[in-house]
């Protein structure tokens, strides 16, 4: 708060306008209750206000003969500058997603983590290891990677129903990445009517997903594809190979919701264990539509 008797020509005053400073031209008094203020805007232009006695609660000078003063709150400043810092973090350590994690990976993850997938963004891409080699560690390292480089603001990871929480526990314990499971009970409480806009990390069962057409359909809204997104699956494949009947071949749901990388508006990552039995997923997985990513496939 300051006084009318502290404006004088050139000071810079606070609460004029609002979230804007102005440049005083001249002060003409009234007796000693009251003064008219002439005043510049920072675009030039010239103005007039009365101001009395109890406009000075909200007036400030902010320091005579200058537009800014560094009398800023020094604790807040401290904070931006080291939320700044820790969102450029990965300029200073190439695997900082390894560093932040409760994980010791092995050669061949991080191998295949930073010299394979993170150069290929947009990414799509296959990864065919054994059972247990550590498919979901690379997952989260890669999840991590991109959100602390702020390449990934939305995650949906597509798993078979009995795995569902085995990986929203091993993201969480070992990333501390916040993933939400997909319930019919979520989908009905939505305040939006589309649970997927309120939440960012969302895990879905794979027979829940390839039956409820509603929930695809939410998910192609364009709100849900706003900002980078990631689509991760994980499944045998011998479960999603094309249903056979004579003398025509119907494709079973599950290989039509696997092989539709269209809700991932980035990248996709799809995890798988040989052998491959569904070929044709495969095969139309790494034909890359017209203005879609390059794919790119290779074992470690």
């Amino acid at each position: 708060m300051s006084k009318l008797e502290d404006l004088q020509p050139n000071a810079a005053v606070r609460g004029i306008l609002p979230d804007a400073l102005v440049t005083v031209v001249s002060v003409q008094w009234f007796g000693s209750e009251a003064l008219e203020l002439t005043y510049k805007t920072p675009a030039g232009k010239v103005a007039n206000e009365l101001l009395y006695r109890h406009d000075e609660p909200r007036i400030e000078v902010v320091e005579q003969g200058r537009p800014w003063s560094f009398d800023g709150d020094g604790a807040m400043f401290r904070l931006v500058s080291e939320a700044h810092r820790i969102r450029l973090a990965h300029l200073f350590d190439p695997v900082l997603a390894v560093h932040t994690s409760v994980v010791d990976p092995l050669p061949h993850q991080i191998t295949g983590v930073y010299d394979a997938m993170l150069p290929r963004q947009p990414l799509r891409f296959l990864l065919a290891d054994d059972p247990g080699a550590g498919k979901t560690i690379m997952a989260g390292l890669l999840i991590k990677e991109l959100i602390a480089r702020g390449d990934l603001q939305r995650c949906l990871v597509v798993c078979p129903g009995s795995l569902a929480e085995q990986w929203q526990d091993e993201l969480y314990r070992r990333f501390h990445l916040p993933f939400e499971i997909l319930t019919n009970d979520k989908l009905e409480a939505a305040r939006t009517g589309n649970w997927f806009l309120e939440t960012n990390f969302v895990i879905a069962r794979l027979n829940e997903l390839s039956r409820n057409e509603d929930v695809q359909e939410k998910l192609k809204a364009p709100d849900c594809k706003r900002g980078r997104s990631l689509f991760s699956s994980s499944e045998r494949r011998r479960k999603m190979a094309p249903a056979t009947t004579s003398p025509r071949t119907l494709p079973a749901k599950k290989y039509v919701v696997a092989k539709r990388p269209t809700w991932a508006h980035r990248g996709t990552l799809l995890p798988l264990s040989p052998p491959v039995h569904s070929r044709a997923l495969t095969r139309e997985f790494l034909t890359a539509p017209d203005g879609a990513p390059k794919p790119f496939h290779r074992n470690f």
